[in-house]
This record gives C-alpha cells, structure tokens and sequence, in this order.
C-alpha cells in the first residue's frame, strides 16, 4: 500500500464529519472537484471504497466507518491542542446564530453595531447545527434552548413568546369569528406541537384535526402568511412579518416558553476584544427587547 499523506486524511474526516461535499470543500478553501479528487485518491492508496456517492451527499462505508473510528480522535485531539494557538484578530469577530433568528432579529439591528463599531469585521455563519468551538474557526454563537451547554460560558439573552397568528385574508375570509376562542378557526400544527400547552393553559379543548402540519418553523409561517390557517407564532422570527402586515396577532394572550436564546462562547474567547464588544452591545439591545415585549404582552392581557 502507498505511503497516506496527513492531508489526505485530514480531508477524509472532514468530508466524513460533514456527509457534504460542498460543505467540506468550503471549509478546507477548496473546490468541489478538488476535494472529490482527493478522496478518490485516498480510496485509491487504501484500495477501498470509503463512501457512498449520493444525490443528497455523502455516506461511508464499513471500510470508511472503520477508518474514521481510527483516526478520527487523533484529528480531534490535535484540533484540541491548536485551540490556543489560533491567531485571532481581535477586530474581526466570527459568530454563528440560527437562520430565523439572524435573518428576523439579529441582521435588522447590526447597523447599529457596525456605525458604532466601524472598525468591527463581522463574519456571520447561519446554521441550526450547533458549533464545536474546539474544531471549528467561531469565536461565539447564539442559540436557542434551556441554557444547557455545558463546559461553555452561557448568557441568557431573552425569552421566547408565541401566539396565534394569521394572514390578513384569513381573517377577512373568517368574517366576525371571535379572534379568542379558535375552536371554529382552520390551524396549522407546528413543529413543537405548543398547541397542546396552549389549550391546557386556557382551560380549552384540544382541536381534533389540524388543517396542516410542518415540521418546520419557516414553513409553518410561510403557510400562515398564505392564509392555510393559524399559527402559533414564535414572536421573535414573527415580529417583522407582523410589522410588515402580512401576519396579525389573534386575540389578546401571548404564551412565555421554556425556550430562550443565549449568548454562548468558549472559556478561551472570553478575553477576544472584538467579542467583548459585540456581547455589550448585543447585552444592550436584548434587553431593550425582552422590556418592549414584557410591556407588549402585559398590556395586551
């Protein structure tokens, strides 16, 4: 067998860790072609097939299943140790969020930041997969759950409030219907099933049957805003839909849930100055917003 160079095993679990080409192929500043070359040059040294090729990615084989669990750790291990050593800019700030909450909250209010702040560069990553700071190149990240991370510094930034929404059309279309009481009213199941809470919170009966169902956020709201039915609407990625007007609040209750987003990062990025800047302002405006809704959802009980 041909001597195996580190970077093409290098290579090797990262496609492996990803199951995506093209998102292994980003990371590593590589083409897709490229990368695919690699591979097959390692399958071809090993004289083994090591992944599966198909439409929606890449999937390993037994022989590549074996080869990840032997040298995988010792990747990981060595990702460990550089930790400390990354050279990081302390103007340049790298920080991951989830897609409806970068493109619904956080975006809107960066202007403010960056006139501010000009000498701040950003790098924003938009993912729902939760970021390994020992291996991955990001400074912090916002996420959304109970606050449970551990080993990490965990900041909560400000709840979650959901209420029924619904299209304007809807509404028209549903005439004089009482907007409080949904029982005569079409919704749309989400992803969490917070009707089922929602119900037992106002002493009401669950609905038999719902109209639709989604097993996504987005497309729950994308369905609410054609006029399908009623939502249950998480009020930090409805908010601009519903100042926009294509979206409206039934009724006068709103429901606080479990969930809340926080400000997370490693113990090592803590001293960053470019961190330290963003997690003031960002401390800032979300307690602006966690006052404004207090007041929005107190005074409309």
């Amino acid at each position: 067998m041909a001597r195996v160079s580190l970077d093409l095993l290098q290579q090797f679990v990262q496609v492996a860790r990803l199951g995506n080409l093209s998102r292994a192929a980003e990371q590593a500043n590589l083409t897709v072609s490229a990368l695919s070359h690699q591979v097959k040059q390692l399958e071809q040294r090993l004289e083994r097939k090591l992944f599966e090729r198909g439409p929606r990615g890449v999937h390993l084989t037994a022989e590549g299943r074996r080869l990840l669990e032997s040298v995988g750790p010792h990747f990981e291990g060595i990702d460990r140790a550089l930790v400390g050593f990354r050279c990081r800019r302390d103007d340049v700030l790298t920080l991951s969020a989830i897609p409806g909450m970068m493109s619904s909250w956080l975006v809107p209010r960066l202007a403010r930041l960056v006139a501010a702040h000009p000498e701040l560069q950003l790098n924003l990553q938009s993912s729902v997969e939760l970021v390994n700071f020992e291996r991955d190149p990001v400074d912090a990240a916002v996420r959304y759950g109970r606050g449970s991370w551990p080993g990490l510094i965990t900041e909560r930034l400000f709840g979650e409030w959901i209420a029924p929404v619904a299209a304007p059309s809807l509404m028209e279309r549903m005439g004089e219907l009482d907007p409080n009481d949904l029982s005569q009213w079409p919704l749309l199941g989400d992803p969490g099933d917070r009707w089922r809470d929602w119900f037992a919170d106002g002493d009401a009966e669950l609905p038999r049957r719902y109209v639709a169902h989604f097993d996504n956020t987005d497309a729950l709201q994308r369905g609410a805003m054609e006029g399908m039915g009623v939502a249950l609407g998480r009020m930090v990625l409805a908010r601009p839909l519903i100042e926009a007007g294509q979206l409206k609040v039934l009724g006068d209750r709103y429901q606080q849930i479990p969930e809340a987003y926080f400000l997370v990062y490693p113990e090592h990025a803590k001293d960053h100055a470019g961190l330290r800047t963003f997690r003031e302002w960002l401390l800032c405006e979300a307690g602006k917003y966690s006052e404004a809704m207090s007041y929005a959802t107190a005074s409309s009980s």
